[in-house]
């Protein structure tokens, strides 16, 4: 009797994880993140769509059309780690995609780890600019480990971020190669997917593809003031510069998104495995060629159509392998686009350029007038200056004063609206706009000196092939939706905070917020 006893208890101890699951858990999450999606836009293709795309959440899930990024300079890494950390740049340390490294005095990733080496890339990347833990990271924690965690995106820094500090592993297509790679920051390396050979990669379908517009361009309403209805054809030539580039701003690369997230579903057994899972999916709906919307309206509005099949192609893979009904599906966007170009000069709307490498240069030689001959100023990245605090501090003066003196001379250069010093951010907080930009700040990543440029003027980088910024201060309609077993669908009908995706998916899930949230989660309708 003793013996049957122990061996009843024994099987209790070893019972396999799966069974210590509550029964109407969710096995797998999927996060998509698309950038630069607009709330308009997908209201305005509504027609053009199936039913088992946007349609599908749209109707049975809970939707918000409008998500508030209150910080300034917003990009794939900033709006990412928002939407996963559940905090603000000022703590979870992500300011931008690139940052200015004052030793090199070049900006590189905020991604740049030289601790790991590529994997199939010469990239040197890591999660360890994030500061505080993510979604991804407590999906991990709550399974004590077990629980399998990855990321997909065209690029590296949505991959990354939104797979967070122990995912299995992050993957994007290498900008060289066109090829799936990742870094040897992550332990999980799948050989199918990082394979030379593997069939569902760019790198192995780019030369016998081309992309021409699914529907008749009369049909692409979204745009009332679209000037080109000629159908295109886009293809990508050996002979083109950066072929893999273009391509990654193309919608075809989410064809291949979707390709290796199916992939992972199903041949790492995602949400089948008696623990919660969770796979995180980039896509992109950025302009073609990082162009405007008034020269690829057409193509744009493509992409929107093509990404709804794409959309419908992922859940229906979900649906055949785990069960719609057994997963958490979160999309939203990065909250900006980048979409919108210079008016023409006839319109007479008061416009100029803003020449970085002059305005440094002016600087430097103002800043020599007043204190002597030396290397003041270091350079400038996203609208920032950056002093050279070791010059500075070797001839004994205060940072503050020469901060003080720059923004002064600053101020009075054409295009120029307003200037800040970092002190004056940081500790004299002044009004609403000086908040804002705080809690896109970073003390040790930011620069010394932020200029802020007067709406319709373009900055103009001469040492980046004259790459141009054009400043628009428009609010972007970026949407929130989620769907989730037993979550009727519901309309949000108030604005949300980029920071309460994060605790609000927790909650469905039951799990702990990450560690730098203090969001509250939306107030959803069970």
């Amino acid at each position: 009797m003793n013996k049957v006893l122990a061996s009843i208890l024994l099987s209790l101890i070893v019972v396999p994880a799966h069974a210590q699951m509550a029964q109407d858990a969710p096995r797998l999450v999927v996060g998509i993140t698309i950038d630069q999606l607009r709330s308009d836009y997908l209201e305005a293709l509504q027609q053009l769509f199936g039913e088992k795309g946007f349609k599908r959440i749209m109707q049975e899930g809970v939707v918000c059309d409008e998500v508030l990024y209150d910080f300034p300079h917003l990009d794939r890494a900033v709006s990412t780690a928002a939407i996963y950390s559940g905090t603000i740049p000022f703590y979870n340390g992500i300011v931008s995609e690139n940052v200015f490294d004052t030793f090199t005095r070049k900006e590189r990733s905020i991604m740049f780890d030289d601790d790991f080496m590529g994997n199939g890339t010469d990239d040197n990347f890591s999660a360890k600019a994030l500061l505080v833990s993510t979604l991804s990271d407590e999906v991990k924690i709550v399974g004590n480990g077990l629980g399998r965690v990855y990321s997909v995106a065209p690029d590296a820094t949505t991959s990354i971020l939104s797979g967070g500090h122990i995912a299995n592993s992050a993957l994007w297509v290498d900008d060289e190669s066109g090829r799936w790679v990742t870094t040897t920051y992550f332990f999980d390396a799948p050989a199918y997917i990082l394979h030379p050979y593997y069939t569902n990669t760019p790198a192995q379908i780019i030369d016998n593809l081309s992309w021409s517009p699914m529907y008749a361009p009369e049909r692409y309403t979204a745009m009332p003031y679209q000037m080109h209805t000629i159908p295109f054809t886009h293809s990508f030539s050996r002979k083109e510069h950066n072929r893999f580039v273009s391509y990654k701003t193309s919608p075809m690369v989410n064809n291949d998104v979707t390709d290796v997230s199916i992939d992972l579903l199903q041949k790492a057994s995602l949400g089948q495995r008696g623990q919660l899972d969770m796979i995180n999916i980039g896509y992109t709906l950025a302009p073609f060629n990082n162009g405007t919307v008034q020269t690829y309206g057409l193509e744009l509005q493509d992409a929107y159509v093509r990404l709804d099949a794409e959309l419908a192609r992922l859940f229906d893979a979900i649906d055949s392998s785990v069960g719609l009904n057994n997963t958490v599906v979160f999309i939203t966007s990065t909250g900006y686009f980048d979409g919108e170009g210079r008016e023409p000069s006839f319109y007479k709307i008061q416009s100029g350029e803003f020449y970085p490498r002059r305005a440094v240069s002016l600087l430097n030689m103002y800043l020599m007038a007043l204190y002597g001959s030396g290397d003041w100023v270091l350079g400038y990245s996203n609208n920032q200056i950056y002093l050279n605090h070791q010059f500075i501090k070797d001839r004994d003066l205060p940072l503050e004063e020469v901060c003080d003196h720059a923004a002064q001379f600053l101020i009075d250069m054409e295009g120029v609206q307003d200037v800040y010093t970092q002190q004056r951010i940081l500790l004299r907080s002044i009004n609403e706009h000086t908040d804002r930009l705080r809690r896109g700040l970073s003390s040790q990543l930011s620069g010394d000196i932020f200029i802020e440029l007067v709406p319709g003027w373009e900055v103009v980088y001469e040492d980046q092939d004259d790459r141009r910024q054009y400043i628009r201060h428009n609010a972007v309609p970026t949407p929130f939706m989620i769907m989730a077993p037993n979550v009727p669908a519901q309309k949000i009908d108030y604005p949300i905070d980029v920071t309460s995706i994060a605790p609000t998916v927790a909650r469905i899930l039951r799990i702990r917020s990450p560690n730098g949230c203090t969001a509250r989660p939306i107030d959803i309708a069970y």
